[in-house]
C-alpha cells in the first residue's frame, strides 16, 4: 500500500510538473511601460540634454571631477564626466527613441502617445539620430561637432514639441 502511495505521488508530482508551460528559448518578453511621456522626458530625456547642452559652453575635457565623483550629482563632473558624459548622454537619447515607440504610454494627459503617428515615427527618428550624431561628436572630442550634435538635439526636440507639446490649450491639449 505504501509503495502504490509512493508510486502514485510520484507519477502526480511528475505529471503536473510535465504540464506547466515551459518559457520558448529565443523570445522576448514585451517591453512595459512604467512611466508616463512627461515622466521619461522629465527622469530620462531632459537631464541628458541638459549635459549635452553645457558641453556647447565649456570643453567636456576641461571640466574638473568633483571631489567626490562617485557622488556626483552632475554627471560631468562624475566618474564618467567630461566627453564621456556627452557620450553616455548621446547614447541615453538615441536608445530612448525605443521608450518613445512603446504602445501603451500615455501622455500627462491621459491621452494614448501617438506611437502609430508618421509624424511622431520622424519625430522619434529625429532624436535617435541626434543621440547618434552626439555619440560620435563626443567620441571626436571636438568642440565644433559638439555644437553642431547639440543643435541637432534642439531642432528634434523642438520637431516634436511644436507639434504635440506646446499647445494652445497646454497640457489638456499634448499628444494630439
Amino acid at each position: 500500500m505504501r509503495t502504490n502511495i509512493v508510486l502514485l505521488t510520484t507519477i502526480l508530482v511528475t505529471a503536473c510538473s510535465n504540464s506547466q508551460p515551459q518559457p520558448q528559448k529565443g523570445t522576448t518578453p514585451a517591453a512595459q511601460v512604467e512611466g508616463s511621456l512627461i515622466e521619461v522626458m522629465r527622469g530620462i530625456l531632459f537631464p541628458n540634454s541638459n549635459v549635452i547642452f553645457a558641453g556647447q559652453g565649456k570643453n567636456p575635457a576641461d571640466i574638473k571631477p568633483a571631489p567626490d565623483p562617485t557622488t556626483a550629482t552632475d554627471p560631468l563632473q562624475g566618474t564618467y564626466g567630461g566627453w564621456t558624459a556627452i557620450a553616455n548622454s548621446g547614447i541615453v537619447l538615441a536608445e530612448s527613441a525605443n521608450l518613445l515607440t512603446i504602445p501603451g504610454r500615455k501622455c500627462a494627459n491621459g491621452r494614448p502617445v501617438p506611437v502609430d503617428n508618421a509624424d511622431w515615427k520622424m519625430f522619434v527618428q529625429g532624436l535617435r539620430d541626434a543621440g547618434k550624431k552626439t555619440y560620435q561628436a563626443a567620441q571626436s572630442k571636438n568642440q565644433d561637432s559638439i555644437l553642431d550634435a547639440a543643435d541637432a538635439v534642439t531642432t528634434a526636440c523642438s520637431n516634436c514639441h511644436d507639434k504635440y507639446r506646446d499647445k494652445p490649450g497646454g497640457d489638456a491639449d499634448r499628444c494630439m
